[in-house]
């Protein structure tokens, strides 16, 4: 007994210390784009390490089984390292890779997919497509929401800085489309300008808290601001001033968010001025996108993405195809393109109301979209005769139950396609699909979020008797 409590104190121990400098290789990237090294067989992670660098770090949080520091010294340069383009980039938390060439960027993303099925999902024989790159890596993100705040007395409005609520001044994100950056820059200057109180998180007083920008085809623009109180001061005068500073600007909002919590938008929208809603497309489909409205923010590499859905799911105009977490329809009607009948479900009521009006406004008529949970809804369509011979699957990053999985396995499909932003319940998922009796042919990842971490997946799954 005394030997085996000796046994686990050595490999309890920690052999590395707060303050102290350690000299690190850097292996790989992890999930949210730190470098990860090892000291005595001790995981550390390092943000802005690259792999194939020697490193020394200062370490700053010890962990019971890691630890976390900052770069002292690059000792040994990766050939991948780039400059980042934004100025306030190791400051701001909203890009993690900028500091990587994006070919690199792209070999990360892909590697972090392999990773994830090798070591959570046990399926290192599923084949890894090279990640579909975007044809522009910067200034993609058609939808902005930048906190408010003081600093010194001046308001600031951009990204908060990495891992706290302190708020970056940012003028120029580089992620974001202009029309964005320049409502943000409007926004900041005429808030000042009419001296309304900026929200404080901690004594909950004051009224402005996010500004929202949405950018549409044609570049149109929405502003949706963002208070903590029902009444929005001297608002005729914010909406004529946004109006003279900002030439794309088409529609202006106001959401109403009381709640002390960091849920960035209320149940109340009002318009204020304009559209109630814009327009962007998707392939030759056309949605209208409200304050609210669930739609990807960025929109060339969604098409990419829903037209390798639909290549995946091998549609001939016969086939009966459910989309089990549909939200506004996005794929649901690129599906129903090519399909005899597509069934979208969804919990959240809104999303299929938004749904139903996205396949009129598109003339789309063999679209059915069904508020519930698709564990309830999937097995009362069977009971119907409903009969599918694709299912199509695109949870949150949290992935599936179980019992969602087996949901859908117990209806048959011929084929299953999973879109996942997440690569690690991805491969939970398909671990445990493959024991329902579905394999993996490839998956394909595709980078939807350039400079970020971030990665999202397809995988494409046939029933093994299929095969």
């Amino acid at each position: 007994m005394k030997q085996k409590k000796m046994i686990k104190k050595a490999v309890q121990a920690i052999p590395v210390c707060e303050g102290q400098p350690y000299e690190l290789h850097i292996d790989r990237l992890g999930t949210s784009g730190e470098g990860v090294g090892r000291y005595e067989n001790f995981t550390i992670f390092v943000p802005h390490a690259l792999p194939g660098e020697t490193i020394s770090a200062v370490i700053e949080d010890v962990k019971s089984s890691y630890a976390r520091g900052r770069i002292k010294q690059i000792l040994h340069e990766s050939v991948d390292r780039a400059a980042p383009l934004c100025a306030l980039y190791e400051e701001c938390g909203g890009c993690q890779l900028q500091h990587l060439s994006y070919e690199a960027q792209l070999h990360a993303k892909r590697a972090q997919v392999i990773d994830a099925l090798t070591h959570i999902g046990k399926l290192p024989q599923i084949p890894v497509r090279e990640t579909l790159r975007a044809e522009e890596p910067w200034n993609y993100r058609n939808k902005m929401q930048f906190p408010i705040g003081r600093d010194s007395g001046k308001i600031v409005i951009g990204c908060f800085a990495q891992g706290s609520h302190t708020i970056i001044n940012t003028e120029n994100c580089h992620i974001q489309r202009a029309e964005n950056n320049n409502l943000a820059n409007a926004a900041r200057e005429i808030a000042e300008h009419l001296h309304i109180p900026v929200y404080n998180e901690d004594t909950h007083k004051g009224i402005l808290r996010h500004i929202v920008g949405r950018v549409g085809r044609s570049n149109d623009l929405m502003a949706v601001i963002v208070t903590a109180t029902k009444q929005l001061p001297r608002a005729k005068d914010f909406v004529r001033m946004l109006r003279e500073r900002l030439p794309n600007l088409v529609s202006v909002h106001q959401n109403i968010q009381t709640y002390r919590n960091n849920v960035i938008m209320g149940r109340d929208t009002q318009l204020l001025w304009g559209r109630p809603t814009i327009i962007d497309s998707l392939g030759q489909l056309n949605f209208h996108i409200s304050p609210r409205s669930f739609f990807q923010i960025n929109t060339r590499q969604a098409e990419r993405l829903y037209e390798q859905a639909l290549s995946y799911a091998d549609l001939h105009g016969t086939e009966t195809v459910i989309d089990a977490y549909c939200g506004t329809g996005t794929i649901t009607l690129f599906l129903a393109q090519k399909a005899r009948k597509v069934y979208g479900i969804e919990i959240v009521q809104p999303a299929i109301l938004d749904a139903r009006k996205n396949a009129r406004d598109n003339h789309v008529k063999n679209a059915e979209f069904i508020v519930g949970d698709a564990t309830a809804v999937m097995p009362a369509l069977y009971k119907q005769g409903i009969r599918p011979d694709v299912v199509v699957v695109d949870p949150p990053r949290a992935g599936c139950t179980e019992t969602v999985l087996r949901t859908f396995a117990n209806m048959k499909p011929q084929r299953i396609i999973y879109v996942s932003c997440n690569p690690a319940t991805l491969a939970r998922d398909l671990a445990i699909l493959k024991d329902l009796g579905y394999a993996a042919q490839e998956v394909q990842p595709v980078d939807l979020f350039p400079q970020t971490s971030h990665v999202e997946c397809l995988t494409k799954l046939i029933r093994h008797d299929l095969l």
